[in-house]
C-alpha cells in the first residue's frame, strides 16, 4: 500500500512538473502540495538540525532523547532531520510544528532539555526560555508572546536565496523539494530556453563566480558554450579547503537538490552530457545526502538520458577528494578528477577550451550553481536588482572566531562588514574590542577597524587588500596576536603547497622562517641571531611581492597576503616581535616572560612538578624562582599554580 501511496505521488508530482498545474484554482492540487510543503500538518512534525554543527553540538543525543519522550508518552510524531538553518550558535535547534499552529523554534536543546521544551509545545506554553521563534504563515494560529524568526537580528538584514530552504527541508525528501517549485526552473530551461540563451541570461543577471575572483559566470559559460566538442564536462567544486569556511558543506547537508538542479541548468546552458561533484572526503554527512538526492533524482527522471524527452542527457558522479588545498584551484583539481596528482598547469589554454581529459569544461562552485534555480524562476533582472552596480545578489558568509553569533549569513552584495560584525553577529564577546576580521581565507587579508565601513563587493574588498574568496569570515578580538595570525596562515599554505613552482614551494617556506624566527625565544648563544633576524625581516615585503608576481597559479599568487596584509595594518606588532622581542598580547609563548610573586608564593611545589623543562627552583615551603634562559613559555605552571603566584608578561 505504501509502494503504491508512493508511486501516485511520484505521478501527481512529475505531472506538476510538466504542466505547471497552478495549485491556487485547483483545490485538489493545492491540497496535496499544502501537504508536502507542511503548510498544514495533520499530525505534529519535530524538526531536529542534524548538520554537521548541529551533531558537534549534541544533536544526536537530542534525536534519541526526542525517540524516547515520544515511545514514553505514546505519541503519533512525525520526526524529521534537517539541515542547518545557520544560526550554529544556537545549535541543537529543535522546531516543532503542531496542527493547526505555526511552526516554533528552540535553541541549544541538549538531550537534557528535550523533555522541557517537547512539554511546553504540546501544552502550548510559550514561555519557555529556549524558544527562539516562530516562522510566519498566512493560514495557521500564532503563538502568543513569540516573536517571529524573521524579525530576530541575526536573521532580518539576511536575504536568503541560496539558504532559502536549508534547516526548513527535508534535504533528503525529492518530493518536498518539488513542492517548493523545485526542478521546475530546470525543466522550463530545457523547454523554453537555447542553451546560448540560458548563457546569456546569467551573464546579464551579473552573477559572479562565488569561489574566488567573481570571473563573471555567464561570460565564462559562453566560452564552452561556444567551443565545438563531442563532449563538455561540468564540475562543481565543492573541495571548501579555507580554514574558517563551511557555507558549500552546509548548503548541501542542508539543500542538496538545489544544488543538482543548478547543476543540470548549467549544464543544459554549456552543453555539458557529465558532471562531477568534487567534494572533500571530509564532509561525510554532505557525501551521503547528496548520494540519496541523486538517487531521486534519477528515480523521477531529472537525471539520465533524454530527460523528460527534451533530447537534453545529463548525470553526476561525485568524486572525493583527500582534502588537499590546492585542488581548490581549478586545473589542480581536473588533474585529481584524472587520476593524477593535484597540481597546477599554466594557463592558456584555460579549462572552458581544453578541461578535463582535455575536453571544454566548466568548474563552478556550490554557492554559484545554488543561485541558479532562483535567476531562471524569478528572472535575470531580478538578480540584478540585488547588491550593487558591479556585484550583483547576495552573498553566504561563514562567521567564525571571536563573534557572539557564529554561524552562516546570507546577505546582499553592498552589505557592511560593520553591519555583519556587529548588527547580524552580535559583536565581540565579553566586552572585548574588535581588533581584525580575517575574510577570504588565506588567500584573503585582514580589514581592521578603520574599514569597517567598507561594501562586501568584489572591487571594494580588493581595494583594502582583501578578498571576497569563498566566503570565511574569521573574526579577531584585542586578545589576538596577529603576527601569530599571520605564522599560522603561512604555516598552512607553505603545507598545502603543492611543491610544483619554485616562488611558492621556497618562497613561503621562506616566509615561515622568517616569522618562526620573531616569534621564538631569542637564541643567546648565536651572536649572528639578531642580525640573521633582521635580514629575514627586511626582505619579508619583498619575498612576498615576488611570490604573488612569479607563481604559477593563483593560490601560489595569493600566498603572501596574509603577511602582506598584517603587515600594512598592524606593523606596530611586527616592530614589537622584532625590537622588543615582546608580544603585547601574550600569544606567542616563547616570548612570554613567568614571574613569581614571592609574597603570593607558599613553596608547594606544585608549579616545580609541572615544569617540563625543570627551569623553576626553590625547596619545599620557600619562595621559588623561575630561570628565565631555561623556560619555554608553556605556561604550565600558571595552570598549577592555585595561589595566582605566577604572572605573565
Amino acid at each position: 500500500m505504501e509502494t503504491a501511496n508512493k508511486t501516485e505521488m511520484k505521478e501527481f508530482l512529475i505531472d506538476h512538473l510538466l504542466t505547471g498545474t497552478p495549485d491556487r484554482t485547483d483545490p485538489f492540487v493545492s491540497a496535496k502540495l499544502a501537504k508536502l510543503r507542511r503548510e498544514e500538518v495533520t499530525k505534529p512534525v519535530i524538526y531536529i538540525g542534524t548538520g554537521t554543527c548541529g551533531l558537534g553540538a549534541g544533536a544526536e543525543k537530542t534525536w534519541v532523547e526526542t525517540q524516547r519522550y515520544i515511545e514514553d508518552h505514546e505519541l503519533d510524531v512525525e520526526v524529521i532531520k534537517v539541515g542547518c538553518i545557520g544560526f550554529c550558535a544556537a545549535e541543537p535547534l529543535v522546531d516543532v510544528q503542531l496542527p493547526g499552529k505555526n511552526r516554533i523554534s528552540f535553541k541549544n536543546v541538549t538531550g537534557d532539555k528535550v523533555n522541557d521544551v517537547l512539554e511546553s509545545a504540546f501544552t502550548f506554553d510559550s514561555h519557555n526560555e529556549n524558544i527562539l521563534g516562530q516562522f510566519r504563515s498566512e493560514k495557521l494560529e500564532v503563538w502568543e508572546n513569540v516573536p517571529f524568526i524573521d524579525e530576530h537580528p541575526f536573521f532580518a538584514p539576511q536575504k536568503r536565496i541560496v539558504l532559502k530552504n536549508c534547516g526548513l527541508v527535508n534535504p533528503i525528501d525529492i518530493e518536498e523539494y518539488i513542492a517548493r517549485g523545485g526542478y521546475k526552473s530546470f525543466l522550463d530551461t530545457v523547454k523554453l530556453y537555447t542553451a546560448f540563451e540560458v548563457c546569456d541570461k546569467i551573464e546579464k543577471s551579473g552573477l559572479r563566480g562565488r569561489g574566488g575572483g567573481g570571473f563573471p559566470t555567464g561570460k565564462k559559460w559562453k566560452f564552452a558554450n561556444g567551443t565545438e566538442a563531442d563532449q563538455k564536462y561540468l564540475i562543481c567544486n565543492a573541495d571548501e579547503g579555507d580554514p574558517g569556511a563551511f557555507m558549500d558543506r552546509a548548503v548541501i547537508e542542508g539543500d542538496p537538490h538545489r544544488l543538482i538542479e543548478g547543476m543540470a541548468i548549467a549544464a543544459y546552458g554549456i552543453g555539458a552530457t557529465k558532471g562531477y561533484v568534487y567534494i572533500r572526503a571530509e564532509y561525510p554527512l554532505a557525501i551521503e545526502r547528496l548520494k540519496v538526492a541523486l538517487t531521486q533524482a534519477r528515480e523521477y527522471g531529472l537525471l539520465g538520458k533524454n530527460i523528460f524527452d527534451s533530447g537534453f542527457d545529463f548525470d553526476i558522479i561525485i568524486k572525493m577528494g583527500a582534502g588537499a588545498f590546492v585542488c581548490g584551484e581549478e586545473t589542480a583539481l581536473i588533474h585529481s578528477i584524472e587520476g593524477k596528482r593535484g597540481m597546477p598547469r599554466p594557463r592558456p589554454p584555460f579549462p572552458a577550451v581544453n578541461g578535463l581529459f582535455g575536453k571544454p569544461t566548466i568548474i563552478n562552485n556550490v554557492e554559484t550553481l545554488s543561485n541558479l534555480p532562483e535567476i531562471m524562476a524569478r528572472g535575470e533582472e531580478w538578480f540584478a536588482s540585488i547588491g550593487t552596480e558591479k556585484s550583483k545578489g547576495t552573498k553566504v558568509f561563514a562567521l567564525s572566531g571571536n563573534i557572539t553569533l557564529t554561524g552562516l549569513v546570507e546577505i546582499p552584495m553592498g552589505t557592511t562588514v560593520r553591519e555583519i560584525i556587529f548588527d547580524i553577529a552580535g559583536g565581540i564577546p565579553n566586552n572585548k574590542k574588535f581588533k581584525s576580521v580575517q575574510i577570504g581565507g588565506p588567500s584573503g587579508g585582514c580589514i581592521t577597524e578603520e574599514n569597517l565601513d567598507i561594501q562586501v563587493d568584489y572591487e571594494s574588498l580588493i581595494s583594502v587588500g582583501a578578498m571576497m574568496g569563498s566566503g570565511g569570515l574569521v573574526v579577531m578580538d584585542e586578545d589576538t596576536c596577529m603576527v601569530d595570525v599571520a605564522k599560522f596562515f603561512m604555516d598552512f599554505i607553505q603545507r598545502e603547497s603543492c611543491g610544483k613552482c619554485i616562488p611558492c614551494r621556497e618562497g613561503t617556506r621562506r616566509m615561515l622562517e622568517i616569522l618562526e624566527s620573531i616569534t621564538s625565544k631569542p637564541n643567546k648563544n648565536n651572536e649572528k641571531e639578531a642580525l640573521q633576524r633582521f635580514k629575514g625581516i627586511i626582505q619579508l615585503e619583498k619575498l612576498g611581492k615576488v611570490i604573488k608576481e612569479t607563481s604559477l597559479c593563483g593560490l601560489g599568487q595569493t600566498a603572501p597576503n596574509p603577511v602582506l596584509s598584517t603587515l600594512k595594518w598592524f606593523r606596530d606588532e611586527y616592530e614589537s616581535h622584532i625590537y622588543e622581542r615582546k608580544c603585547e598580547s601574550n600569544v606567542c609563548t616563547e616570548l612570554r616572560t613567568y614571574k613569581i610573586d614571592i609574597d603570593l608564593c607558599t613553596g608547594c611545589m606544585a608549579c616545580v612538578r609541572k615544569c617540563p623543562v625543570n627551569a623553576i627552583v626553590g625547596a619545599r615551603k620557600t619562595h621559588h624562582f623561575i630561570v628565565e634562559d631555561l623556560c619555554i613559555g608553556c605556561g604550565s605552571c600558571v595552570d598549577a599554580c592555585k595561589f595566582n603566584a605566577i604572572s605573565i608578561s
